[in-house]
């Protein structure tokens, strides 16, 4: 499991913030699964293997509050971790919050830019840096301990940014990536760069496959960026 794709459990019963919430989960390659109620939440969480929820605090009948108690003190889901959204931003009630289990605690209104950088701070340290150390594709490999990319049995050889947006296809196949969704990723520290760095380097990434296989891994969307597929 890797933290593109990882399962995320919305439980909110303000329909249009639910809403809100998972269209922007899911346009960052989660996969999103919603409940309204504290009773919905932990039935899904019995149907599905969830790497982290996100959890209003003020919900019918079961609080937030009381099913995070639930989930931490339950064998099976202690160990996801918990967002808590709340309009609660007094010093008590966080510390109520987190001395229950939860993981990380969001005061309303919050931005969503905020919202996903705690969800992918929680999701890496739940998952590891890199999650799995092989990621595999069409018999293309990624061993993120050894550093190395093997094709059929063969090293192949990539430069830092071309392994870094190797590593990121791989870990969601088949998700398209336009240029500045990879420029953010690959050169967030770099704000002189543009959109044509990552053609440059698109290009040298499919030259080095090319050495080992005439499959064209990465496809181009055109207009919009690229993907890791073999379909095309």
């Amino acid at each position: 499991m890797t933290p593109f794709g990882s399962k995320i459990l919305i439980v909110e019963d303000e329909a249009s913030q639910l809403e809100l919430l998972a269209y922007n989960l899911g346009v960052e390659g989660y996969q999103v699964f919603k409940a309204e109620t504290g009773e919905e939440g932990l039935l899904v969480l019995e149907e599905q293997e969830i790497d982290l929820i996100l959890l209003d605090w003020m919900l019918p009948r079961i609080s937030g509050l009381e099913m995070c108690r639930q989930v931490k003190q339950k064998k099976s889901t202690k160990n996801i971790p918990i967002i808590m959204l709340t309009a609660r931003g007094e010093e008590d009630d966080k510390i109520r919050g987190l001395d229950i289990g939860a993981d990380d605690y969001l005061v309303k209104p919050y931005s969503i830019r905020e919202l996903m950088a705690r969800v992918r701070v929680k999701l890496r340290l739940d998952l590891g840096e890199f999650g799995r150390d092989l990621l595999t594709y069409q018999g293309l490999s990624m061993d993120l301990v050894r550093h190395r990319v093997t094709l059929a049995d063969q090293v192949i050889s990539l430069g830092p940014l071309e392994f870094k947006l190797l590593h990121l296809f791989m870990k969601a196949p088949g998700r398209v990536w336009s240029r500045n969704q990879l420029l953010d990723r690959i050169w967030a520290d770099n704000l002189d760069v543009d959109t044509r760095t990552v053609d440059v380097h698109i290009g040298r990434l499919r030259k080095a496959l090319s050495v080992v296989s005439d499959v064209g891994f990465v496809r181009t969307v055109r207009g919009f960026g690229y993907s890791l597929d073999t379909s095309s």
